[in-house]
């Protein structure tokens, strides 16, 4: 079966043929008009995008069996036809019709792992050297130790360097962490050299460290990214404070105020409570990683989105940011 991309999908009454990883689904449910049968409803995804699709049964039995078939992350071979509702809204979803449509799992031979889970598209060892020699220029010895106890550390970094930077916000692909947390140490590095006032040395060490809780809350299972049970109910914020503090309670006599300082950074990257900030930023390099992780963000969405956008139209509009990109 031909693969169709998620991000294709963008005209109503049109047929769709393709390839899909399943999220989740929901039981099946009678029909509330006494047909017979039964119908169900699946989150759809590839590296492109996520959808809905409905099935409609007219068999009973044959449904629960396709619905009992599937498991989370599975891959689905469908054919069905885009649903835009409400017209004009860009909500689109796919409806699977067991009378006129197929629906199925797929084996594993069927399809490219690729197509569901995307990789960064540059180079991860060049990556990683930008980010060494960034930490090997801090001059303060307790926060060099600190961080050389993570870039020595071998497992640490095999995880930092495949680990997702979000499930669907940005980056969202086997090595976006490490592409993500190196633009933000340049970014914030580059801040450093218009206020000399600034720490340098705990700017650029809270900017390394300032996502690391993520490496525990996203988990890559198959052809998904998710969110573990850990992320779900502690969150990467937290998660990541308690990795740099267990961390610096290896090292003897680290200072307590360089360890609440870095520690407050960690805590208030994301800047408002709102969210999902314990703590909003009380220093001005807990400021500077705050925003440089906030502009490495949106930039990366909103060139994402211009590259993407499948319009001849001037504008997108994304329901992410809530507004619009210009695109010429």
């Amino acid at each position: 079966m031909t693969k169709q991309f998620i991000s294709d999908i963008a005209s109503d009454g049109k047929k769709v043929e393709g390839l899909f990883a399943l999220k989740f689904k929901k039981p099946p449910v009678d029909y509330k008009n006494n047909k017979q049968g039964k119908w169900f409803e699946m989150r759809l995804a590839d590296k492109t995008g996520e959808i809905t699709a409905k099935y409609w049964g007219n068999d009973e039995q044959k449904t629960v069996e396709i619905y009992d078939s599937f498991s989370r992350g599975c891959v689905v071979a469908l054919s069905g036809t885009v649903q835009e509702y409400p017209k004009g809204s860009n909500n689109f979803s796919i409806s699977v019709d067991s009378a006129l449509d197929t629906l199925r799992v797929c084996d594993s031979s069927e399809y490219d792992i690729s197509d569901f889970v995307a990789t960064t598209p540059k180079d991860v060892d060049s990556m990683l050297v930008e980010v060494q020699s960034i930490l090997e220029s801090v001059k303060n010895k307790d926060l060099s130790r600190l961080v050389k106890s993570f870039v020595l550390d071998k497992t640490f970094m095999e995880l930092f360097s495949k680990t997702p930077a979000a499930m669907e916000y940005h980056q969202n692909y086997v090595g976006g962490l490490l592409e993500h947390t190196l633009n933000v140490m340049k970014i914030a590095d580059n801040v450093c050299g218009l206020y000399p006032e600034l720490d340098r040395d705990l700017v650029v060490c809270g900017a390394f460290l300032h996502d690391i809780g993520k490496m525990s809350e996203l988990e890559l299972s198959g052809t998904l990214i998710g969110v573990s049970h850990e992320g779900m109910l502690i969150g990467h914020t937290v998660i990541g404070h308690d990795m740099v503090a267990k961390k610096i309670s290896g090292i003897d006599d680290f200072p307590v105020t360089l360890k609440l300082k870095l520690l407050h950074i960690v805590l208030s990257h994301h800047g408002k409570k709102e969210y999902g900030a314990p703590k909003v930023p009380q220093l001005p390099e807990a400021v500077v990683v705050h925003y440089a992780d906030d502009c490495d963000t949106k930039v990366d969405i909103f060139v994402r989105l211009k590259r993407e956008a499948n319009t001849d139209d001037s504008w997108v509009w994304d329901k992410k940011i809530k507004g619009h990109v210009y695109l010429e």
